[in-house]
């Protein structure tokens, strides 16, 4: 991306102190979705009673051991905010550079209520909830308003970016941004719309990992742009 705020020198790249938290930053960025992934998926393929074919990871947060994915949660919020703040120090001018972060932003804000608001036990998970279990709580509600509007966010911010990219010169990235924004879109509505077929689960699950791994490659790609210590 052209518009960087980076310093050098001739016998090489040196940072001040401002860059250097702007790297930090950026570096949050790539480990909050593998961090993120691996955490849920080790859960998905470990706990008890919890089918990755049926089940949607938030239902991780409940029972005895429902800290460590609210846990997940609220740390890979608070990793993805970190990272919004460097994407607005680095987009400097120019399309998305206000509201890109912003969103990004709200997205990870959405993570860290996804994690406050724990979804209600259904489908069978924990063992012991009824197979046809549909009562709905306001924390329940509100852990699925947090999934719409956070979601809904990371898929503007992902076409966002795509222009800011393109208008960069950067058509492989924002080829990209274009194609993780419009995999996430496709997958919250398959989820939300499949009634918790196999399919519709798997399809999402596809998604959130797709889009994590470009909001990593992203994050990576700003850092090393970005003038090395």
């Amino acid at each position: 991306m052209s518009n960087y705020t980076t310093t050098t020198t001739a016998t090489g790249s040196i940072c001040d102190p401002q860059t250097r938290v702007t790297k930090t930053l950026l570096a949050y960025g790539a480990i909050a979705g593998p961090t993120y992934l691996v955490v849920s998926l080790v859960q998905a393929l470990t706990r008890d009673g919890f089918d990755l074919g049926t089940h949607p990871w938030s239902l991780l947060s409940n029972g005895s051991l429902g800290w460590i994915q609210i846990t997940n949660f609220v740390l890979a919020g608070l990793m993805t905010i970190a990272f919004a703040v460097g994407l607005r120090r680095v987009l400097v001018g120019g399309p998305a550079a206000t509201w890109a972060p912003r969103l990004v932003g709200a997205f990870g804000v959405s993570l860290i209520g996804a994690g406050g608001f724990v979804a209600d036990p259904a489908q069978g998970f924990p063992p012991g909830t009824a197979a046809d279990a549909a009562e709905v709580s306001w924390h329940g509600m509100a852990h699925f308003l947090c999934g719409v509007v956070g979601f809904s966010c990371l898929v503007v911010a992902c076409f966002l970016l795509a222009r800011r990219l393109g208008t960069d010169g950067r058509a492989d990235w924002a080829r990209a941004a274009r194609v993780a924004g419009g995999v996430l879109a496709v997958g919250f509505v398959a989820v939300a719309a499949g009634g918790g077929a196999a399919w519709a689960n798997l399809s999402f699950v596809a998604a959130v990992i797709c889009t994590w791994v470009f909001v990593s490659a992203l994050a990576v790609h700003l850092y090393r742009r970005t003038a090395r210590v």
